[in-house]
């Protein structure tokens, strides 16, 4: 069965935007790429805002839940192990030629009008992260699994500009931090 008009222009934005970010890239460059006509588009998306928080709800679906979560959860049996997987795949990820770094954080400081919807996606889409990192911290048994799922998310946040920037070895570098962090919690390795 054809995709649909609205699922071409759903794909070629994501594939757009994970690459190019939001900012730099317009409805003309997403109707090219997904080869349909502009009425398509704004049938599907009124706005360029619409069609990113689509990018961003997608993102997650396949990033959040289908990469990072599934993927730590098969790599590690105790929560523990799982939050430090995070950085295994961190790693492997820095590697591809493809890596793109965190949509949300890079739509975040695209958009940086925290009124924005868009803004406001972005920032619910990381609390949901934390969210997750907060439950492994939780079931690890450390006393403040809020704190300890902030400082993590730090660590995430930092090793994936860390390897925008060039840094080869950042996930490997959060990993080690990462398991001072555990211990200092109580957490045994």
């Amino acid at each position: 069965m054809p995709e649909s008009g609205g699922e071409r222009i759903r794909r070629a934005a994501y594939e757009l935007f994970s690459r190019n970010g939001v900012r730099d890239v317009g409805v003309d460059a997403v109707i090219a790429r997904a080869g349909t006509a502009k009425m398509t588009l704004y049938r599907n998306f009124p706005s360029k805002d619409d069609l990113i928080l689509d990018f961003l709800r997608r993102r997650e679906r396949l990033w959040t839940e289908e990469w990072l979560q599934h993927e730590s959860q098969l790599r590690g049996t105790r929560p523990q192990d799982q939050l430090l997987a995070i950085f295994d795949l961190f790693s492997e990820w820095f590697e591809r030629p493809d890596f793109e770094g965190c949509a949300f954080l890079t739509t975040m400081m695209a958009v940086n009008d925290k009124g924005s919807p868009v803004f406001q996606a972005s920032v619910a889409h990381l609390a949901r992260i934390r969210g997750y990192l907060r439950e492994l911290a939780e079931a690890a048994g450390v006393a403040d699994p809020d704190q300890v799922a902030r400082q993590w998310h730090v660590l995430m946040k930092g090793s994936i500009m860390a390897a925008h920037e060039g840094d080869a070895g950042a996930a490997s570098a959060a990993r080690e931090l990462g398991v001072l962090l555990l211990r200092a919690h109580g957490v045994p390795d």
